[in-house]
């Protein structure tokens, strides 16, 4: 060390070879469209035995927020800061540089994660779904990291989809490229990537932060077909009898408190019993196909901690998985089941509805919603090295949020986030570092988390959330005592309302969000739920 330190002074490398191998790696792992109860250790009966594990030895968190939609879940990931700010405040349509919260890309005023840890000497890695703003330049290569095998969206699982785009280090591959697996199956492509790439940093003798991002489970839904035919027929109870089954399951595990009552059934779904039975037996295909796209990624996670464990990296590498929204009810009651094969590569299926329904256990509202079926993710981390074996199988009911993970990532790789980065200025951390709790300590948060999007918002201050879906009128919970928002303290609690929407406009006025006309109406609102109690 005191040679190293040296060196460091005369100028031949900088001070962080020297601490480098004193810090945790890192892996980030971020699933697509996963529902709050899709997990085993969350509530489902879908087989997810190795993130069961990992929550066994590690930590649960049951109040983790996304930002209730993928790109903006993403740009607030890898920047710490609200998806506004980060210029992608909706999806991926650029509206102009008169309208900066909607450019459809991360803009230059923001620092990446992968920029960040790079800086503070980590191999930096990514692998899976970037989808903010490959198409118009923003790429993982020229934002930080080191190694890349990504694609600009998702829409696909298996090489032979129209939509299959694959670049790696920042050369697009060829379909048939020698670099591919033949006949690869993303879901596993992207573990395997994430494997050589952590042998890159090893063979650098550097500590990696890999940034691993799933486009399992979103649509169109597909997996190997024997898998899917394991889960066929063990759902032909329905929608509302399997929500009843996780909510059951829930409170079991000690996940939920008591006072998080099951919701009301939306009323927009259909009653099962009152299905043909050609259509409980489509339903139930597609839930199969969920089902077993969910497993496989389990499967495959499990294939990457076998890689560390292997590579003898496993008990101080930090493994944080979350998933970029609630569980996602497009194209609405209907669902969608196109295709000679559903759950072939040539097919297209969506959950749907009423499936959704069930994902969002025991919450209401579901993707692009800021209700807690909308915006409530599992969130399990595991650190054998960190978290002490009296954490193990623990929750931890403190609120954090996606931005939350950018300032965590700062406090593991004991570094700091910057105030400008490339020639300009970067905003403040909108996020707090979530490392107190894995030892049982508080998250030292100072501001309300707020969300926005296409005209859902809400704040969470403490125990109190003030919610509203679009133009409905503004709703007051107490998360604490009601988190499935059954009971609108609202005309109550006036000065507290009044003080969170003033606070909620501040905040909407920073971040330059703007109104948003919705056009879809299959959504699952306030009226409906208030409607069926």
């Amino acid at each position: 060390m005191k040679k190293a330190l040296l060196l460091f002074a005369i100028g031949i490398f900088p001070i962080e070879t020297t601490i480098a191998q004193d810090r945790p790696n890192v892996i980030v792992i971020l699933a697509d469209d996963l529902g709050f109860a899709d997990l085993g250790c969350y509530g489902s009966e879908i087989p997810t035995p190795n993130l069961d594990a990992l929550a066994k030895k590690g930590i649960r968190f049951t109040n983790f927020y996304n930002t209730a939609r993928c790109c903006p879940s993403r740009a607030a990931l890898l920047t710490g800061i609200y998806p506004h700010q980060a210029g992608v405040g909706h999806m991926m349509e650029d509206k102009g540089p008169e309208h900066p919260a909607y450019r459809g890309r991360l803009n230059n005023n923001t620092v990446t994660i992968g920029e960040v840890m790079k800086n503070a000497g980590y191999f930096t890695a990514m692998a899976g779904k970037w989808h903010v703003g490959l198409q118009q330049g923003v790429v993982p290569w020229k934002r930080g990291f080191d190694r890349s095998l990504c694609a600009p969206a998702g829409g696909f699982y298996y090489g032979d989809h129209p939509n299959a785009k694959l670049f790696y280090n920042g050369i697009l591959l060829a379909k048939r490229s020698s670099l591919l697996p033949k006949d690869w199956y993303s879901t596993d492509l992207w573990s395997q990537y994430s494997l050589k790439f952590i042998d890159g940093a090893l063979q650098e003798k550097k500590p990696f932060m890999l940034y691993l991002a799933y486009n399992a489970p979103h649509f169109p839904l597909q997996a190997p077909l024997d898998e899917i035919e394991k889960f066929k027929k063990k759902y032909m109870e329905g929608w509302k009898k399997l929500r009843e089954q996780r909510y059951k399951k829930q409170l079991k595990l000690g996940l939920l408190d008591p006072s998080a009552k099951l919701t009301p059934f939306n009323p927009n779904v259909p009653d099962w019993d009152q299905l043909s039975q050609q259509d409980k037996e489509k339903f139930d295909h597609i839930m199969a196909i969920y089902a077993a796209v969910v497993s496989h990624m389990d499967k495959s996670i499990g294939d990457l901690v076998a890689g560390l464990k292997k590579r003898k990296v496993f008990d101080n590498t930090v493994i944080l998985f979350v998933s970029d929204n609630g569980g996602n009810a497009e194209p609405g009651p209907e669902a969608k089941y196109d295709g000679a094969i559903p759950g072939s590569s040539q097919s297209s299926v969506f959950l749907g509805q009423g499936w959704a329904e069930a994902c969002c256990t025991p919450f209401w509202g579901y993707k692009h919603q800021t209700h807690e079926g909308g915006i409530s993710s599992p969130c399990i981390i595991s650190w054998p090295a960190g978290i002490p074996a009296s954490k193990n199988g623990t929750f931890e009911r403190q609120p954090a949020h996606i931005t939350d993970i950018m300032a965590t990532l700062v406090d593991l790789g004991k570094t700091q986030y910057p105030s400008t980065f490339g020639g300009n200025s970067i905003p403040p951390l909108e996020g707090t570092s979530i490392v107190p709790a894995f030892t049982g300590g508080k998250i030292k948060r100072t501001n309300p988390i707020f969300w926005e999007h296409e005209g859902n918002k809400a704040i969470l201050d403490g125990k109190w959330k003030l919610v509203a879906e679009h133009t409905e009128q503004w709703q007051l919970y107490d998360i604490e005592n009601d988190r499935s928002e059954l009971h609108d303290l609202s005309a109550e609690q006036p000065e507290i309302t009044g003080r969170l929407k003033s606070e909620y406009e501040s905040w909407y006025q920073k971040v330059q969000a703007e109104p948003f006309k919705r056009t879809f109406k299959w959504f699952y609102n306030y009226k409906d739920a208030k409607a069926a109690l």
